[in-house]
């Protein structure tokens, strides 16, 4: 009885953690960010609106130039 107790724990906190990772990789994925990337290979990540929208609106004349 006591093991599968534990099966059981064990199925209800991998599914746990599975919904976890799924909500938030969808909750990153509303977000719009900018990367910039630098000459040295550095990276930083722009997410809060202040920092970076004049990139985005930047970003979004491109994309529709190109598209």
């Amino acid at each position: 009885m006591r093991s599968r107790n534990l099966l059981t724990g064990m199925m209800l906190g991998a599914g746990s953690v599975a919904g976890t990772l799924l909500f938030r990789r969808r909750l990153a994925r509303r977000r719009e960010r900018v990367d910039v990337y630098f000459g040295d290979g550095s990276m930083i990540s722009l997410a809060k609106p202040d920092e970076a929208e004049p990139l985005l609106r930047r970003a979004r004349q491109i994309l529709e130039l190109a598209g």
